[in-house]
Order: C-alpha cells, then sequence, then structure tokens
C-alpha cells in the first residue's frame, strides 16, 4: 500500500478487523518510512454482472450510485445522516446480490427503498413515493398521505412524524 503522505511502498499492517457485518476488513497501517498511521478498507469486489430492468424493459448495468442519489433526493434536508442512507443502500445492495443472479427488475430496487424509507421518515418516504409511484393526480398523493397517516405505529417509533 502507498502511504498517503510519503508516497513509500513500504509499510506494516498493525491492526486488521471486520467492519460491516463481516463484508469489510478495515487495517490500520504504519508507513515504515515516515511513521504515518493510516486505515484502509477491503471490500468484496462484486461482479459487475448484474443488470437492472426497467419497466420500459431497458437494461443497465447496476449502480449503488443511483439508489443512493434517489434516497439522497427523497431525504432532502431531513435530519437523516449520510451513514444511515449509506446503511439502506448497503442492506437492499446485499440483498439484491443474494437473490438475484443476473438481472434484478428496477421495481424491485424501488418497492425496498420506499419500504425502508417509509419506517424511516414519512415525509422521505412522500417524496420519494411521489416520484416512484408517478402520481397522476393529487387524489392519488393525498390517498398515499392519508393512510401513510393512519397506519399504526411501528413498533421502533421511528413513525412519529405525523403525531405531532
Amino acid at each position: 500500500m502507498i502511504c498517503p503522505r510519503c508516497g513509500a511502498d513500504d509499510d506494516k499492517v498493525i491492526d486488521s478487523r471486520a467492519a460491516e457485518d463481516g463484508y469489510v476488513v478495515r487495517r490500520r497501517r504504519v508507513c515504515n518510512g515516515c511513521d504515518h498511521r493510516y486505515t484502509t478498507y477491503e471490500r468484496i469486489e462484486r461482479r459487475q454482472r448484474l443488470v437492472v430492468v426497467k419497466k420500459d424493459g431497458a437494461r443497465d448495468q447496476y449502480d449503488r450510485g443511483n439508489i443512493l442519489r434517489g434516497i439522497q433526493a427523497a431525504c432532502g434536508k431531513r435530519p437523516i445522516p449520510e451513514s444511515v442512507k449509506d446503511d439502506i443502500v448497503d442492506a437492499i445492495e446485499g440483498e439484491i446480490h443474494r437473490e438475484f443472479d443476473r438481472e434484478v427488475p428496477s421495481r424491485e430496487i424501488g418497492e425496498r427503498v420506499a419500504a425502508r424509507l417509509r419506517g424511516l421518515d414519512a415525509i422521505a418516504y412522500i417524496r420519494y413515493a411521489s416520484e416512484y409511484h408517478s402520481f397522476r393526480t393529487i387524489d392519488e398523493f393525498v390517498e398515499e398521505v392519508t393512510e401513510l397517516k393512519t397506519r399504526p405505529q411501528d413498533s421502533e417509533g421511528q413513525d412519529q412524524l405525523f403525531e405531532e
């Protein structure tokens, strides 16, 4: 590993730990040239064979960035930490890589994102749902908000936003 400070290619690993449920190895390193300490992460390289099949039948290479951008747009200025958004993407990505070998319908990804946002933040969910479901009328939008307001609060107490 090349040292980020001095550029030397001579280091040693001083600590290794599993991270992100064992899918990542975190390594602390020290440069033998300048004694700078730094951290590296080793991740499983997913084969880029997974293809997303869109509603119109078009096929695109899977890109986790697309999921993250959708979540970030839905969350807007909501008080949701970036780490939570990344965790959602990680969870969805893990699920689809386990369940689908070559092709995943975009609908599957969209439904999984919507389900997680629904339990996380009602406003973010409505923002996402309005784009994902392509509401054609204000009545469809109102129906979705009404259904969201009247459902029972989940056991983790995450749906408190409508109770204020």
